[in-house]
């Protein structure tokens, strides 16, 4: 009978102690490889959800930072709704934890599982040793100072004040600290990635297309169905243009995207005087392209872009006008813009909103003037322009944008002038006004922002340009080339 073999030793099961340590070694090994994020008041005041935006890393709130939260909570500003709106998720965070929070609130714990750190409050004092020429009782310098002793009490850990002030920042790094501007709330880094609407297409384009284009026509307009890899490089409403010496030029618009095909439909051409626009004929081929995007029935958000006297203004309106008067598509033009002072503010404005508003709308005012005398007014002399213009008077609502909250516009041509300066949340708030039958077109000058810290990148318009590319039922033009005159021209180029 053969012998059994010997019965295998189990191993000896690793006792809790040395695994609790291994898990304690792993956890400070974790929080050692993540930053520290200190954050200063103006970040949560210009983005509320801040708090949940920094991912794994963990978040430290100076006890100066709530006070100043406090007290810019009052008032019906911006500001002052972030700053509110800021406390409630502070609170919503603390509400639910037990005990003590020395070590720290995880930031998921009210649902926003895409921030994977935790939250600290300053729970003592620090003693830190700034320059005697930085005043102890100025906010931004006890900021400062909880920074410096962090630095110090975290040595192998990254500690970095997120600021967008920019000589908190710039103090900060001549005192030795880590220090960056709060980058989330960017579309882009750069304003020139910016998607501008226009593609040209390559010098060979007919030669490479010869054998695969399609062309038919339908409703008057000519289409070509083409394919290939130029295709992965369109969207949906993009402009594209061919231009050759002695050829004729194709300008398009992407009208469908269907894997590697697309079609493109050739756009009307208003440069030419038949087919103006309430007396208004595109002067170059943005022109053109914009005036297309703001004719079109099925486009219901355009944003256009471009420096000084790009006729931005001009075109939206005279588009605006001739669908609202001529073809009666629309109810009435509702014309808003944000009221941000570029010298010293001018105070308190009397009379109704929309008189309050007529001091800002002074662009408005010189572009109708232009439209009233080259529209169909200049037919009956001085009497026939009066009626003109007492009728798009009639059709022009200025209105503010501090009673947007809670509207629908119903089969309205909003304009929505200055959108540079507009936050990404206030772009939001307008854009979501439109009802049935509502067209919005966004305009500005990312060059010429006032709002404070916004940015070319962080700006609502480019915001909103970034986000609506693609959409079949939105289009975006930026204008390349003045036309206001040749001084406005050549000072914009020179200055």
């Amino acid at each position: 009978m053969a012998s059994k073999p010997p019965r295998r030793q189990a191993a000896p099961q690793a006792s809790p102690e040395p695994r609790a340590a291994a898990d304690g070694r792993r956890a400070k090994a974790a929080a050692e490889a993540s930053k520290l994020f200190v954050l200063d008041t103006n970040v949560l005041m210009h983005d509320p959800t801040s708090l949940f935006r920094f991912e794994e890393h963990d978040v430290y709130l100076p006890m100066v930072t709530l006070e100043e939260l406090d007290g810019h909570k009052k008032g019906m500003s911006e500001v002052a709704r972030n700053a509110r709106q800021a406390s409630r998720e502070l609170d919503a965070l603390v509400a639910g934890v037990e005990g003590g929070i020395e070590q720290g609130i995880r930031l998921d714990h009210s649902g926003h599982r895409e921030a994977r750190g935790r939250l600290f409050f300053q729970t003592r004092s620090h003693e830190a040793r700034l320059p005697e020429a930085l005043p102890q009782g100025k906010a931004d310098n006890q900021i400062l100072g909880v920074l410096q002793a962090l630095t110090k009490i975290h040595a192998k850990r990254p500690v970095v004040l997120v600021s967008k002030d920019i000589n908190m920042r710039v103090k900060a790094r001549a005192l030795g600290l880590h220090a960056e501007d709060y980058a989330n709330d960017k579309t882009l880094d750069d304003a020139d990635l910016l998607y501008t609407g226009v593609l040209a297409l390559p010098d060979d384009f007919w030669d490479k297309q010869a054998k695969s284009l399609e062309s038919w026509q339908q409703g008057g307009q000519p289409f070509y169905r083409l394919q290939g890899p130029l295709v992965s490089a369109m969207l949906v409403n993009q402009a594209v243009y061919w231009e050759a010496p002695s050829a004729t030029a194709l300008y398009a618009r992407v009208k469908e995207i269907r894997a590697s095909t697309a079609v493109l439909q050739v756009v009307r051409d208003y440069t030419h005087p038949k087919n103006s626009v309430w007396g208004v004929c595109a002067r170059n081929r943005e022109q053109n392209f914009a005036l297309n995007l703001l004719l079109d029935p099925e486009i219901d958000f355009v944003t256009l872009s471009g420096q000084a006297g790009t006729g931005k203004t001009l075109l939206a309106l005279a588009a605006g006008l001739h669908q609202v008067l001529e073809e009666r598509r629309y109810n009435e033009i509702i014309i808003t813009r944000v009221t941000v002072p570029v010298g010293e503010d001018i105070g308190y404005l009397p009379g109704t909103e929309e008189e309050k508003m007529s001091p800002w709308m002074g662009a408005l005012d010189d572009n109708l003037e232009v439209l009233n005398q080259s529209g169909s007014g200049n037919h009956g002399g001085e009497w026939g322009r009066a009626a003109t213009q007492e009728l798009i008077r009639s059709k022009v609502r200025i209105k503010s944008m501090n009673f947007m909250r809670g509207r629908t516009f119903l089969s309205k041509y909003v304009i929505i002038d200055e959108a540079q300066n507009l936050t990404p949340k206030q772009m939001k708030t307008l854009i979501t006004r439109a009802g049935p039958g509502t067209k919005i077109i966004c305009m500005g000058n990312l060059a010429q922002i006032d709002t404070p810290y916004l940015t070319e990148g962080s700006s609502g318009l480019a915001y909103a340009v970034d986000r609506f590319k693609g959409w079949k039922h939105s289009g975006h033009i930026t204008l390349a080339r003045g036309e206001r005159s040749r001084l406005a021209d050549y000072a914009t180029e020179i200055l």
